[in-house]
């Protein structure tokens, strides 16, 4: 993308480290500040629907969700305007927050934005024992922990595959956790829309609810954080799906889709031109080996947070 359409640049761009999957820039000029995203396309788990994504944002900025306003967008690289505001620390948040947040995704899911129908759910992998072989050949740090957990990731992959998934099916941000969340005077700011697409309701739900009503871990789980999001969610208008361990799939797909893409990025061992850094894939393979066996053990108290 030819950046000079955003103005003279008062110096050099800046970039922002700590990205999962993209890098992101910082540019100031004579029209404002930007940030600039350099998207990895090459090892995605999903396509990237640039216009059809860019399109729904626009759509979102429009009816007044609280996000940076999209200024460009192509195949490589997206364009927003920077926005000002505090990191949304991973804890449990205030249940106005929280409150703020669901009534945000009731906005959201009411758009009327024309959407590609997504391709079937493909099964989940189960190469997890080839993934272990593999690690511990190359020495990787951690391959002693995933080959204890082999077993527990085949029986994950069992369960993503076998649940049901009631919808109704929704357009949606699909990834609004603390790392994708703003605080601008105390209230949320909704950022990085690259996942945007349809998913289940309950999932998307599911996911928002807990990635905010908790820490790293599962040992600070607020029930009542958790409660607002459903409350404001229904104060906006919508109507909540029926309960079941759908709510909670959605997560567990995500960070075990999540940690296989790092293990292969590990297991590649050089320094990529795109993406996380190595050492933060190294990081985020320890965080699923660790954290996603708990996370499926406890799913019948996970539950209870919709009762």
């Amino acid at each position: 993308m030819n950046l000079s359409q955003f103005g003279v640049p008062l110096g050099p761009m800046i970039r922002v480290h700590g990205g999962f999957a993209n890098r992101t820039y910082r540019l100031d000029t004579d029209q404002g500040s930007f940030a600039v995203k350099e998207l990895n396309l090459a090892d995605r788990r999903r396509p990237y629907r640039v216009e059809e994504v860019f399109g729904f944002e626009r759509a979102a900025f429009a009816a007044g969700v609280p996000m940076p306003e999209p200024v460009a967008a192509d195949a490589q690289t997206l364009v927003h305007r920077w926005v000002e505001g505090e990191k949304v620390p991973e804890e449990p948040v205030p249940e106005a927050f929280a409150f703020e947040i669901g009534g945000i995704l009731a906005r959201l899911h009411a758009l009327d934005v024309p959407w590609t129908p997504e391709p079937v759910r493909e099964a989940t992998p189960r190469d997890w024992p080839a993934l272990a072989a593999r690690a511990a050949a190359t020495g990787q740090p951690w391959a002693d922990e995933l080959a204890s957990r082999v077993g527990t990731f085949l029986a994950i992959a069992d369960f993503l595959d076998t649940c049901e998934r009631p919808g109704p099916l929704v357009l949606t941000h699909r990834d609004v956790q603390p790392w994708n969340l703003l605080a601008r005077q105390g209230r949320p700011v909704l950022l990085d829309w690259e996942l945007s697409g349809l998913l289940d309701l309950s999932g998307e739900l599911g996911s928002t609810a807990l990635g905010i009503t908790k820490g790293p871990g599962l040992d600070d789980i607020r029930p009542a954080v958790f409660r607002a999001v459903l409350d404001g969610y229904v104060a906006g208008g919508a109507a909540l799906p029926p309960p079941g361990p759908s709510w909670f799939a959605y997560t567990i797909d995500g960070w075990l889709g999540h940690t296989r893409w790092n293990v292969l990025r590990c297991l590649a061992g050089v320094e990529a031109a795109t993406g996380p850094d190595l050492a933060l894939s190294h990081e985020s393979v320890r965080d699923g080996l660790r954290g996603l066996p708990e996370l499926f053990a406890r799913l019948d108290e996970l539950e209870a947070l919709l009762a």
